[in-house]
């Protein structure tokens, strides 16, 4: 008898509305879900050389059950592969594979390989469909909903991509029993940051019980993940295209991915982005942003998942790669800074400015 236990949290945006599925054994279930929710006649599995050997076989297994003339493209594992050429190889295998425009790409992975196949799903014959099947937390909670795909350029992390909602998202929590302790450990960076900007409660509930700590119940976690996912859902049906409200979801983001870029990708995204989050939150607190109080408890929380608190970067590096993302505008960056645990607030800062928060708030830890 099966054990899945599924969660559904609905996501009505202005371009497409879809289901995201949190369960436990999934992955058997991708192929009917991906027929009710995308039909084709083609299913195009994208994964990486890590993920691939672990579940495509399922996937695939699953996908031609429901029908589907299956392919599988891979490509190298990690954030070195998020780059044009990869992407030109993996539309090139869909090219070669007879996908057609009304058939789905179907991203298993992680966040690179849900950016990835996303992006290609976009650009093929100028748009065909995607259903993401994230196989890491990190994945689970943030990347794989709101629609956002991109690859990195040689000036910086996500600055080629296009917005592609999927038409259908399946978390298997169990795929999560294969991830290292390092990257379950990374991926609470996102976890983290979705408590402080926007839900205190489950902010506290992950200080009491980190998620990284070994034995936590699957069950639970099928409930915490479904909760990351609605708070993500929200923002982005609000905002859809990152005009406002989405960019609450950059916060630890401008900071961390400096450190990101820095590190030429070793560091993880969701590391990268918990040093980013004290960062700012120091940095916050001295301009008077915020209270002692809500910085310290940031740092708390994020030291209780194992996870860097700060970054000795030099500060000029920090500035070089955080002025060449994304979130710049002209002469201004928008940064997100907590007001409190559950509320942040968007800042625009001058380049000037965005060097007085580094410098307040990094190699400044205390702990």
């Amino acid at each position: 008898m099966s054990t899945r236990k599924d969660t559904v949290v609905p996501v009505r945006t202005p371009s497409r509305s879809y289901e995201v599925h949190v369960g436990r054994g999934m992955l058997d279930e991708v192929g009917r879900l991906v027929r009710e929710s995308a039909g084709g006649e083609v299913a195009a599995v994208v994964t990486d050389s890590n993920v691939g050997p672990l579940y495509a076989e399922r996937a695939l297994s699953s996908l031609a059950a429901a029908g589907y003339r299956t392919a599988l493209v891979s490509f190298p594992a990690g954030e070195r592969s998020k780059r044009l050429s990869t992407l030109g190889d993996v539309l090139e295998s869909l090219a070669e594979e007879g996908l057609g425009r009304d058939d789905v790409v179907v991203a298993l992975g992680g966040g690179v390989c849900g950016d990835m196949a996303g992006l290609a799903a976009a650009l093929y014959q100028r748009g065909c469909k995607v259903a993401q099947v994230p196989t890491s937390l990190l994945a689970m909670v943030d990347s794989s909903v709101g629609g956002k795909t991109a690859v990195d350029l040689e000036a910086g992390k996500n600055l080629a991509g296009a917005f592609l909602q999927p038409s259908v998202v399946v978390a298997d929590v169990d795929c999560l029993d294969t991830l290292s302790p390092e990257l379950l450990r990374d991926s609470c960076g996102e976890v983290i940051k979705h408590g402080v900007i926007a839900d205190e409660s489950l902010f506290e509930e992950v200080g009491r019980r980190p998620l990284s700590s070994a034995g936590y119940p699957k069950d639970e976690l099928v409930r915490v993940v479904a909760r990351n996912v609605e708070i993500k859902r929200d923002v982005v049906v609000a905002d859809e295209r990152e005009h406002g409200l989405r960019q609450t979801l950059n916060f630890g983001h401008t900071i961390g991915h400096a450190i990101e870029a820095a590190s030429e990708f070793r560091l993880g995204h969701g590391t990268c982005v918990a040093a980013g989050m004290c960062c700012m939150s120091r940095a916050a607190a001295a301009k008077g942003w915020c209270s002692q109080q809500t910085a310290r408890a940031v740092e708390r929380v994020v030291a209780a998942h194992g996870l860097p608190l700060d970054t000795d970067l030099d500060h000029d590096l920090i500035m070089h790669f955080a002025t060449h993302d994304k979130k710049r505008h002209g002469d201004s960056v928008n940064v997100v800074v907590p007001r409190r645990i559950g509320s942040v607030e968007i800042r625009k800062t001058s380049l000037g400015e965005l060097r007085e928060l580094v410098d307040l708030g990094c190699g400044t830890c205390p702990l």
